[in-house]
């Protein structure tokens, strides 16, 4: 991972020296994109760039100096609430509040800037520093991690007119912006269908956070001892699918051998909802935190199996990064979603025949036979 991003940085580091980079949760928070743009700063500070990484924290405000190869980097983090999740309206005002002091704690190195590189998380960025570019000389880079407002957009059984407003906005900011990075080939398609000239746009993949190069597997919960074990690990959010896992999962203990059982080291929206909707159905599964970075190979190398999902609304808006480590961890996967999602190409290169399974969204007869044919190649 760390030698694409070296490979494909979109800055020079003989013009480009002094970069800022902004994201959310910084290690040791749990973020998947804070933790890719603390490894990014780390390898464009060991290429020569002075950089500052600016992000949040839920524990401290802080500032910290390291010299890395020919360069260096700042990493400036801000005490900040947790994301509320009540309602879109608090939501929206957390986001806006955060931004804005992001912003803030960033002004300085913004202005002696040569290059800026910010991504979709927290969402709406955009919006503050495209229009003030006026006072960076550096040149703005967008990394989109997800795309915003389509995610929310995509989560609404119907559009709002604010949001078809926010969209259009959105739209003409981005064309105001140096370049992007895009994570997959499906949000390429994505970018370039809503009018982006494609020689701005970059494919830099992320690549796995974690070397499993030593790692020990993580023993598993007692519970667990003896079966065949699926993982979904990192965040369950509304863009992951639900239905078809819930409802493929319990044909597999009614119907089925009842051979797999589901571990969820997650958190977001969509792993409360499965729990709450197992518990209602008498399934057995396990629930616990997500682990952080450092134990996360020794995770991954833990069950028989993982799982990774994604609604076909979010194809080419949402590239769930789960899948480089995944991938890496050597174990099989299944995968519930559409075939035009990178998740499904990235799968079917790297994955020996007989270890992936792809399982299409409202196919729950599917994804029950994908836990069958798991169960028999683990030979539990």
């Amino acid at each position: 991972m760390t030698a694409d991003l070296l490979t494909r940085s979109p800055f020079d580091v003989a013009r480009e020296r002094r970069l800022v980079i902004i994201a959310d949760w910084i290690p040791p928070d749990f973020g998947a994109v804070g933790q890719y743009m603390q490894m990014r700063a780390r390898a464009l500070a060991g290429l020569g760039h002075d950089v500052t990484l600016v992000g949040l924290s839920s524990t401290e405000n802080s500032t910290r100096h390291e010299t890395i190869g020919k360069g260096s980097l700042t990493e400036v983090r801000l005490l900040t609430s947790a994301v509320p999740r009540a309602s879109l309206v608090t939501r929206l005002l957390w986001t806006i509040w955060t931004n804005l002091r992001l912003v803030w704690a960033s002004f300085g190195a913004l202005r002696r800037a040569d290059g800026i590189l910010f991504t979709g998380s927290p969402p709406f960025l955009i919006h503050l520093l495209a229009p003030l570019r006026f006072l960076w000389r550096g040149r703005l880079v967008y990394r989109i991690t997800d795309f915003h407002p389509e995610c929310l957009i995509a989560a609404q059984p119907r559009a709002s007119g604010a949001l078809a407003l926010m969209l259009a906005l959105t739209k003409f900011w981005r064309r105001r912006v140096g370049g992007f990075e895009v994570l997959g080939r499906d949000q390429w398609k994505r970018l370039a269908e809503s009018g982006i000239d494609e020689a701005r746009i970059t494919l830099v993949r992320d690549g796995s956070p974690v070397s499993f190069a030593g790692a020990v597997p993580e023993p598993l919960p007692a519970a667990l001892a003896g079966r065949c074990v699926l993982l979904y690990s990192g965040n369950y959010g509304v863009a992951h699918e639900i239905d078809t896992v819930f409802e493929g999962y319990r044909r597999h203990h009614v119907s089925g051998t009842g051979r797999v059982v589901l571990w969820l080291s997650a958190a977001g929206a969509g792993a409360a909802e499965l729990e709450q909707r197992f518990r209602a159905a008498g399934l057995p599964f396990h629930r616990s935190a997500p682990v952080a970075l450092e134990r996360l190979a020794g995770l991954l190398e833990a069950p028989d199996g993982h799982l990774v999902t994604l609604k076909d609304s979010f194809v080419g808006y949402v590239m769930p990064s789960k899948i480089y480590a995944c991938i890496e961890s050597k174990r099989p996967i299944i995968f519930c979603g559409s075939a035009e999602s990178d998740v499904d190409l990235l799968a079917r290169e790297a994955v020996p025949r007989g270890d992936y399974w792809r399982v299409s969204c409202g196919d729950p007869a599917g994804f029950a036979s994908a836990l069958e044919a798991l169960a028999d190649r683990s030979g539990k």
